[in-house]
């Protein structure tokens, strides 16, 4: 568990230890030059210069441990962006912003609101090049909906976006699509539409073939089942949610599990999430389940790895619209 009374939460030498602790667990390198050279890395302590202020003498450019992550260009006080890390990383359903803002006694919303988004880019896993699955793993896949979809490209004289309209004039919804796997990690995705084509492209891409795939009866896994090892289903209509094959155990309750968290944080605790800034809230709840205690990690331990994850990430407060993403 995270001991909130740590030195590093309340003292900016001691948070700073912490960062170059996660960030330089070898010793310090350049950002600007990638030199990791000792003998080339002159620490400015003790001079005229702050403490943890560093020259790489190859490139000739100073830098600390902020340099080349989220926390480059922040005026926030370290030992309150080591607290903001563990917090949002203990947090089963999430921490608002105004709740950072209360805590960490941040001068506004803003200033928390983009803070929060920084530690989420950390927390963002890039791993497309390693799908969940394989042979005798049981994937499960399921699609939700999660607030009003917005038209950034039409707006209204009142300056308020045009909210797309579902069947009946009915506001329409943002699809997202969670793929579990059973005892393993999840990968959630906002996808423009919920079209068995858009599935099929993340899954083919996120599962492996070998995987046997359960989903409830929706026509949208139909054909798409058929590419994997084995394709079982239950039938929600009919008030089934668990069925009994010999050894086999066929549900999608896993991956509903991960939808009942995501959705009790987004309406419980956030409240208000813009369509554009969704991934990054699904990338945030991803890292907590992929890192849940029945995987054997602690809170001090999430905390630690999302701070490792800050490395080499920049988000701009104007970050331009990534593709993929509604």
């Amino acid at each position: 568990m995270t001991n909130l009374t740590d030195e590093m939460f309340h003292d900016n030498d001691a948070a700073r230890v912490y960062f170059e602790k996660m960030r330089w667990p070898n010793g310090q390198f350049c950002p600007h030059c990638g030199n990791a050279d000792p003998e080339t890395i002159t620490g400015l302590a003790g001079t005229s210069h702050r403490k943890g202020l560093y020259q790489c003498n190859a490139c000739r450019e100073p830098f600390t441990v902020t340099v080349g992550g989220v926390m480059e260009s922040s005026h926030i006080p370290l030992c309150k962006w080591a607290l903001a890390f563990h917090l949002m990383a203990a947090s089963k359903k999430g921490v608002s912003a105004h709740q950072l803002m209360r805590t960490l006694g941040l001068g506004s919303y803003r200033t928390a609101w983009f803070m929060a988004h920084r530690v989420r880019e950390a927390m963002k896993i890039d791993n497309k090049d390693n799908p969940i699955g394989g042979s005798g793993k049981v994937v499960e896949v399921d699609e939700t909906y999660q607030g009003r979809r917005e038209n950034p490209r039409v707006v209204r004289t009142s300056g308020q976006p045009f909210i797309k309209k579902g069947k009946k004039g009915t506001p329409a919804k943002r699809p997202v699509v969670a793929l579990v796997e059973r005892g393993g990690e999840t990968r959630m995705f906002h996808v423009e539409n919920a079209t068995a084509a858009n599935l099929r492209d993340v899954m083919v891409r996120n599962i492996k073939r070998e995987s046997e795939l359960h989903t409830d009866e929706s026509r949208l896994y139909t054909e798409m089942g058929k590419e994997f090892d084995g394709h079982h289903t239950v039938k929600h209509s009919a008030g089934e949610y668990v069925r009994y094959e010999g050894e086999r155990t066929v549900h999608s309750n896993t991956v509903e599990n991960v939808f009942s968290v995501f959705k009790r944080g987004m309406t419980g605790v956030y409240q208000h999430c813009g369509e554009a800034h969704l991934h990054r809230y699904l990338a945030e709840f991803e890292f907590r389940y992929n890192r849940r205690a029945g995987l054997g990690w602690n809170d001090s331990w999430r905390a630690d790895e999302a701070v490792k994850g800050a490395e080499g990430k920049r988000l701009m407060y104007r970050q331009p619209r990534e593709a993929g993403h509604a």
